[in-house]
C-alpha cells in the first residue's frame, strides 16, 4: 500500500498545505469509520476540479486545434473529461491504490470503481487549484490529457457512434438499432454491463462499459467496426 506522501513524490507533486491532498484522497466512507476533526471527504474538492478539468481541456484543445469548429472541440473535450476517461487518468496515476477508503467498500472493490476514481482524480485536481492556481494544476492535468487523446482519437470515442450507426442502419434497412443488456456484473456501486446492438432479428456487435450508455457506445462502435469490413447490403 502506498502512502501519500509516496504518491506525491512520484507525481512531483510539492503541497503548500498537504491536508488538501490528503482531504482530496479520501473518501467519505473513511470517515465513517475512522473519527479525523476537522477532516473533510472529498466530494467539495470533487466538484471544483470538475469545473476546472473542463476549463483546462477546453482551452488546451481551442489552442492546440486553432481551425476546428465548436462542435468538433465540444465533442472532443466531451471525450476527454468523461467519466470514464477520468477513471483511466486515475488508473493510471494509481490513485486507486493510495486512496483512503472504508473497509466495507474496499471489501466490494471500491479501489476500482470508475466512479470513485474519477471523483478522486478530479479531486485531486481541484486540490491543486486551491494550493497552486490555474498554472500548477494546467501542469500536472495537461500531460494527461494529451495521454489520452491519443486513445481517443485512435479510437474515435469523442464521435457519437450510436448517431452513426441509426444513420446507416436507417438508410440502408429503413430500421431503427435496438440496444439490449445480455449481461451485467459487479456490485452496485460500480456494475459493469454487457450489451448487444440488433438491428432487425441481426445481431450487429456488442460492448462492455462501466455505464449503460458507455457500454451501448461500445456496442455501436463494434458494429460500425463490423460494418466497415462487409461487402455494401
Amino acid at each position: 500500500m502506498r502512502t501519500i506522501d509516496e504518491f506525491a513524490r512520484m507525481h512531483r507533486l510539492q503541497f503548500n498545505q498537504p491536508e488538501l491532498l490528503t482531504q482530496a484522497l479520501t473518501h467519505r466512507s473513511y470517515l465513517n469509520e475512522h473519527e479525523e476533526p476537522g477532516m473533510s471527504d472529498n466530494q467539495r474538492l470533487e466538484f471544483l476540479g470538475d469545473a476546472v478539468i473542463g476549463f483546462i481541456a477546453g482551452e488546451w484543445l481551442f489552442n492546440r486545434y486553432p481551425a476546428m469548429n465548436e462542435g468538433d472541440l465540444t465533442r472532443l473535450r466531451a471525450a476527454l473529461v468523461q467519466r470514464e476517461s477520468l477513471a483511466e487518468l486515475a488508473r493510471a496515476d494509481q490513485i486507486g491504490v493510495v486512496i483512503r477508503i472504508g473497509k466495507g467498500e474496499e471489501a466490494n472493490g471500491a479501489r476500482d470503481s470508475e466512479n470513485i476514481l474519477c471523483d478522486a482524480f478530479e479531486a485531486v485536481v481541484g486540490a491543486l487549484f486551491l494550493d497552486q492556481g490555474m498554472d500548477g494544476t494546467r501542469r500536472y492535468v495537461i500531460p494527461r490529457l494529451e495521454d489520452r487523446l491519443e486513445r481517443v482519437l485512435k479510437t474515435q470515442l469523442d464521435r457519437d457512434a450510436r448517431s452513426q450507426l441509426q444513420e446507416w442502419s436507417q438508410a440502408h434497412y429503413n430500421l431503427t438499432p435496438r440496444y439490449e443488456i445480455v449481461e451485467q456484473s459487479g456490485p452496485d456501486h460500480d456494475k459493469q454491463f454487457t450489451i448487444e446492438v440488433m438491428i432487425g432479428s441481426r445481431s450487429a456487435g456488442r460492448g462492455i462499459g462501466r455505464s449503460k450508455q458507455s457500454a451501448a457506445q461500445a456496442a455501436a462502435r463494434d458494429a460500425l467496426m463490423r460494418i466497415e469490413n462487409e461487402p455494401a447490403p
